[in-house]
């Protein structure tokens, strides 16, 4: 990523409409100088409190007003270690809180945050607030939820007729506050290109919209306007919970600078040396010579080889994987660990004409409810827009006709009964 590339970046939250009040917290920081961007990047962080009433709303702005600080004010270290400390100094400032008030005890909040700098984009992560990367027509998510549900998936075990886990969902298992200490995801970092829109969000969004709807949802529209429209969604599904977002969309190269589009596929190419050859070598002649007996009347010699060839087969190939891991867990070039991300999810974005499709459903029960609850809606203003959205559809210009969709339902949601929360 370059310094020229300019970031846009809208954050919407909102309380939802059945908490009374709001535990999420977001902010972001654009570096304001090309020293300070090539030394840190540009900062974005969300965080979801827990612990009711005040007590999770102040996890979350602690950990947003500390980690900021924390991050910026040391330059003498790489990005990688310094966003790590800048978390772990969070988490040490809550549970310092919480350790002074009864009130406060065990207090805690998610957080994720991403800096776009010059390497890329490096995410660090605790909790299940999740971080996007939508690219052309694909979303990608870059964070692991620290769940329950994605724990038990991690590891193969399934709780499917045991525990019902519709109502275990939410059940989180790592997040900032409660412990003295607490393990930090590093993801990253990720190659850059023009156009990649990021989105970080709270589990109140993620949990109502899917992963489909929100990359197509961010491919189609400014970040301001996605970002309020994922908030109207949440909400349109009946705002369960507090939902927060911050969509950022990274400009256009210098124009002396030439696009690199990355393959995102992994290079799966190991590199060992001759004595893994000989190995196989030597695996594979034995093989060859036990088939060779098994054919030839020497049946118990040809098992016997032929067994011994299998069994050395499987283990140098384990070999060779664990030493490519460790490879890949050693190295410290950026360069070298690109080659073998991979996001934790990924999901093929709506397309524009089924986007329409779904954002005009929700445009009629929308208008049907806010006619009969009599809302005070600019309805001129509506009516241009729907107006706006049927003539773009007709014509077959489905991302117009997005945006007007969008217009339509903000003018209904902006005027909703409970719309405070900001």
């Amino acid at each position: 990523m370059f310094w020229e590339q300019k970031v846009q970046v809208a954050v919407e939250t909102h309380i939802g409409l059945r908490r009374k009040n709001n535990e999420d917290s977001a902010c972001f920081q654009l570096c304001q100088d090309e020293e300070q961007w090539r030394k840190r990047g540009h900062l974005f962080v969300v965080a979801d409190g827990m612990g009711g009433h005040a007590v999770g709303e102040l996890a979350s702005r602690i950990a947003i007003e500390t980690l900021p600080h924390a991050f910026f004010k040391t330059t003498e270290k790489d990005v990688r270690s310094t966003l790590q400390e800048a978390v772990t100094t969070a988490n040490e400032a809550i549970y310092q809180r919480g350790s002074t008030n009864e009130d406060f005890l065990h207090m805690g909040t998610t957080c994720t945050s991403l800096t776009l700098c010059p390497r890329g984009a490096m995410i660090a992560h605790v909790g299940d607030s999740r971080a996007y990367r939508v690219r052309r027509d694909r979303i990608d998510q870059l964070t692991f939820d620290h769940s329950l549900e994605w724990e038990l998936e991690r590891r193969n075990q399934s709780l499917i007729g045991v525990v019902d886990m519709s109502k275990h969902r939410n059940i989180i298992t790592r997040s900032l506050g409660p412990e003295a200490n607490v393990e930090v995801d590093i993801e990253g970092p990720y190659p850059v290109i023009p156009g990649d829109t990021f989105v970080l969000c709270t589990d109140g969004l993620s949990n109502q919209v899917t992963d489909e709807e929100i990359g197509a949802i961010a491919r189609e529209l400014s970040p301001s306007r996605a970002a309020k429209l994922l908030i109207h969604l949440a909400n349109v599904r009946g705002g369960p919970d507090n939902s927060t977002v911050i969509v950022a969309r990274v400009g256009d190269l210098p124009a002396n600078v030439q696009p690199v589009y990355v393959e995102e596929e992994i290079d799966d190419t190991i590199n060992l040396d001759w004595s893994w050859f000989i190995g196989f070598s030597v695996a594979a002649l034995a093989l060859v010579s036990g088939l060779w007996m098994l054919l030839f009347n020497h049946p118990t010699k040809g098992a016997i080889t032929t067994v011994i060839a299998v069994i050395g087969f499987l283990a140098l190939a384990i070999g060779a994987y664990r030493k490519q891991r460790e490879l890949l867990a050693s190295t410290a070039d950026d360069s070298q660990l690109t080659k073998f991300l991979r996001p934790h999810r990924t999901a093929v974005c709506l397309d524009s004409k089924n986007l329409c499709e779904l954002l005009s459903a929700i445009e009629i029960d929308l208008r049907r409810a806010a006619q009969e609850d009599g809302w005070s809606v600019n309805w001129k203003e509506h009516k241009n827009a729907l107006e706006g959205a049927g003539r773009a559809v007709q014509e077959k210009r489905y991302s117009r006709g997005v945006r007007n969709f969008a217009n339509a339902i903000g003018e209904i949601m902006d005027e909703h009964p409970i719309r405070s929360g900001n």
